[in-house]
C-alpha cells in the first residue's frame, strides 16, 4: 500500500497520508511523474472517507509535490526536488545565522529540533 493511516494515531488521517506521500515524494520513493492512486480509490484501500484523501492531495498540490491534470489524474511532480533545495537553503542560512550568533552546534540543534516539534527549547548553561 502506498501509505497507511493509524486509527489510533492522534495525528488526524489526512496529515497521515499528506506525511506519507511527501515524505516518499522528497526521498524519492515515489519518483517525479508517478501516477497516484485517484482519490476514491485509496480512500477505499484505506477505508476512510475520499475528503479525507481529497484535502491531503490538495494540501500536497499546493505545495507543489503533485499535480492533478484532470481526468488523467494526479502524479508526483519535481516539487520534491525544489522542496529539498529549498530546505537546505534554508539550513545554510540557518547555519550561518548560528555562527553570527556563536551558538553552540549542540545549541543550535536544540532550536531546530524544538522548531520541528514545536516546542520551545530549554535554556541550556550560559544562556541569559
Amino acid at each position: 500500500m502506498i501509505v497507511e493511516v493509524d486509527s489510533g494515531s492522534p495525528v488526524p488521517p489526512f496529515e497521515q497520508v499528506r506525511a506519507g506521500l511527501a515524505r516518499q515524494i522528497n526521498d524519492g520513493a515515489l519518483p517525479v511523474g508517478t501516477k497516484l492512486p485517484t482519490v476514491r480509490q485509496l480512500a477505499a484501500d484505506l477505508g476512510i472517507a475520499p475528503n479525507t484523501i481529497a484535502r491531503a492531495y490538495r494540501e500536497l498540490e499546493e505545495a507543489g509535490l503533485i499535480e492533478t491534470r484532470g481526468r488523467a489524474g494526479s502524479f508526483v511532480g519535481a516539487g520534491g526536488d525544489e522542496s529539498r533545495r529549498r530546505a537546505q537553503l534554508a539550513a545554510a542560512d540557518y547555519a550561518a545565522t548560528v555562527r553570527r550568533l556563536g551558538l553552540s552546534r549542540d545549541e543550535a540543534l536544540a532550536i531546530v529540533t524544538a522548531a520541528l516539534d514545536g516546542t520551545t527549547p530549554g535554556r541550556h548553561r550560559g544562556q541569559r
